[in-house]
């Protein structure tokens, strides 16, 4: 026999596939809208996860494009298509970037799913700091560590769309091997830690299921 969530656990669907917060910053952006019927909001879930899964243009759906960001396979080829499980992004922030990264910022995409029920739908996409693709020797390319990481969330509740970003375990990576990279990722690091990238990510998931007025 199917067991019915309450309404509070409705509103924390899809937060087992978030992983546990240990150490360092961590911070949540939420957008909410909620739909006049089922319909609208089955066609605003679908909008949103298509969005989610077209990262290359994330930066044009953020009210405010603070970062750009640029989608490639895992043998490092830069593709234009969606968004899938083993990819690289590459993040342009603002500022100097690393050598490591030949100056950018890299994350690994370690996990796409959808899952579907009757009355709800969440769309995962996470990522975690990484070296870049075609570096051998495998240092992450990030001002964050590997430890850190950001899961995206598209979900539907009901009449209910939520996009979502959750930030975890976030602390500045100082294993570069190079002494400016370290320092560099100490100043980015450290201001990501205490919150300020949150504008960023507030930015995109109101983007994510922004409509026409």
């Amino acid at each position: 026999m199917k067991i019915k969530r309450t309404d509070m656990e409705r509103e924390i669907i899809g937060r087992d596939h978030i992983p546990v917060h240990q150490s360092g910053g961590e911070t949540d952006a939420i957008e909410r809208v909620a739909c006049e019927s089922y319909i609208q909001a089955i066609e605003l879930y679908q909008i949103g996860k298509s969005r989610l899964a077209d990262v290359n243009r994330w930066g044009e759906m953020s009210n405010i494009p603070l970062s750009s960001f640029k989608l490639f396979d895992s043998s490092g080829r830069s593709c234009d298509r969606t968004v899938a499980e083993g990819d690289y992004i590459r993040i342009d922030i603002p500022g100097p970037g690393t050598s490591i990264g030949k100056g950018y910022d890299w994350v690994h995409v370690e996990a796409v799913f959808s899952e579907v029920d009757f009355d709800e739908d969440v769309f995962t996409l996470r990522v975690r700091p990484s070296s870049h693709p075609l570096d051998p020797e495998g240092k992450t390319a990030h001002f964050l560590t590997s430890k850190a990481t950001s899961t995206f969330q598209i979900k539907r509740v009901k009449n209910v769309v939520y996009a979502e970003e959750h930030a975890r375990n976030e602390s500045p990576n100082m294993e570069t091997g190079n002494g400016l990279d370290n320092f560099r990722n100490t100043l980015v690091g450290t201001a990501a830690k205490i919150g300020l990238s949150y504008p960023q990510w507030k930015s995109l998931v109101k983007g994510l299921l922004k409509t026409e007025a």
